[in-house]
C-alpha cells in the first residue's frame, strides 16, 4: 500500500469533547476526510461522581460506534481510540474500555500524560524531526500535556492538572467572569506552572480546542493563528464583555466551550510568562493526527515506540 493510498482514523476522548479525524496520508500531509466532534463533558461528569456510570457510558459507546462505522465506510486501515485525562481518573475506566471494545471492535488506549504529550508532538511535527527547540502544549479541560524536543535532542514529556474546565469550575461563579475571578485563575495557573516541564523554546505551540477557539475571537481570526499578549488581551476583553451564550452565537463556538475560554486565555498568558515568549503558535494538528501517523508507521506496537517516534522518522 502506498502512502497515498493509506487512510487512517483517530478519536480523542477528552475532558470536553470526543473528536474524530479520518484522513488520507499523502506524502508529508494528512488530508482530512472527516473532522468532527461532539461535546460530551466527560471531565465534568467524572468531577461530579468520580465515574461515568451506565447512562453516560452508553452515550459514549454510541458515539464511538458511530465514529468507527464512519471510519470503516471511508476505508480506514487503522482506527485508534485514545482516552485522556477523564478516562485516566474514572473509577469505571476498566468498564469503559471493555464496553467500547465490545461494541466497536476497536481497543481504547488510556494514555498516560507522557504518552499523550508524545503523540501530540508527532501530530504537530507530522513525524518530521525538529530544527530548533520546540515545546508543544495541549491545553485540555482537565489537564495540559507538555512535550519539548530540540534538534538532535531527546524528547521530554510531562503533564499537569491544569485545564480550562478545572480552573473555571474552581474559580468562576459569574457569566461572564469578573476581574477578581480572572485574577484568581491567573494566580492559580502561575502557581501550577512552577512545576511545568523545564524548557527554553524558540517555538511554543499550543494545540487543542481551547487554543483554536481563542484564535476565533480575535480580529485576526484563523487567518493568522498566532496569539500575542495584545491578541490575548483582545480575546479576554471580548470574552468578558458578554455572557458565554452571546459569545457562542457571535463567533460560532460551542456554548459550553465559550464559557471555558476565559480560563483558556488565562492559561495561555501564564504559559507565555512561564517560558518567556512573546507569542505562541496555534496548531490545528495534534494528538489525532499523531494517532494516525504512528499507527500507520509502527502498527500495533506504536505505544511501545512513542518516545523514539517523538523524535521524528519521516524525511
Amino acid at each position: 500500500m502506498s502512502q497515498r493510498d493509506y487512510v487512517g482514523a483517530s478519536v480523542d476522548l477528552g475532558s470536553n469533547s470526543v473528536h474524530l479525524l479520518v484522513a488520507e496520508l499523502d506524502g508529508h500531509e494528512l488530508r482530512p476526510l472527516v473532522d468532527e466532534s461532539v461535546f460530551l463533558g466527560l471531565g465534568a461528569a467524572i468531577d461530579d461522581q468520580a465515574h461515568l456510570g451506565t447512562p453516560r457510558r452508553a452515550d459514549l459507546v454510541d458515539v464511538l460506534a458511530g465514529y468507527a462505522t464512519t471510519a470503516r465506510q471511508l476505508g480506514a486501515s487503522t482506527i485508534t481510540f485514545v482516552g485522556t485525562e477523564p478516562i485516566r481518573r474514572a473509577a469505571d475506566a476498566a468498564r469503559i474500555v471493555a464496553d467500547v471494545e465490545r461494541a466497536t471492535g476497536v481497543p481504547l488506549h488510556v494514555l498516560s500524560h507522557e504518552e499523550e504529550a508524545y503523540l501530540t508532538l508527532v501530530g504537530v511535527t507530522m513525524g518530521l524531526p525538529v530544527g530548533h527547540e520546540t515545546l508543544v502544549v495541549d491545553i485540555g479541560g482537565g489537564s495540559s500535556e507538555f512535550c519539548a524536543v530540540a534538534s538532535g535532542g531527546r524528547a521530554r514529556a510531562a503533564g499537569l492538572r491544569l485545564g480550562s474546565n478545572r480552573l473555571t469550575s474552581r474559580y468562576v461563579r459569574d457569566d461572564p467572569p469578573t476581574a477578581d475571578q480572572l485574577a484568581s485563575m491567573a494566580i492559580a495557573a502561575d502557581e501550577i506552572l512552577r512545576e511545568a516541564l523545564p524548557a527554553e523554546p524558540t517555538d511554543l505551540v499550543i494545540v487543542g480546542g481551547t487554543a483554536s477557539n481563542l484564535v476565533k475571537v480575535t480580529a485576526a481570526g484563523t487567518v493568522d493563528p498566532i496569539l500575542t499578549a495584545a491578541r490575548l488581551a483582545e480575546a479576554a476583553s471580548t470574552l468578558t464583555a458578554r455572557p458565554a451564550a452571546e459569545t457562542a452565537e457571535r463567533f460560532a463556538v460551542n456554548p459550553t466551550r465559550a464559557r471555558l475560554l476565559p480560563a483558556g486565555a488565562v492559561i495561555v498568558e501564564a504559559l507565555m510568562r512561564r517560558y518567556g515568549v512573546d507569542e505562541v503558535r496555534v496548531s490545528e494538528e495534534g494528538m489525532r493526527e499523531g494517532g494516525i501517523l504512528v499507527a500507520q508507521h509502527a502498527g500495533r506496537a506504536w505505544r511501545d515506540r512513542l518516545p523514539q517516534l517523538a523524535h521524528g522518522w519521516r524525511r
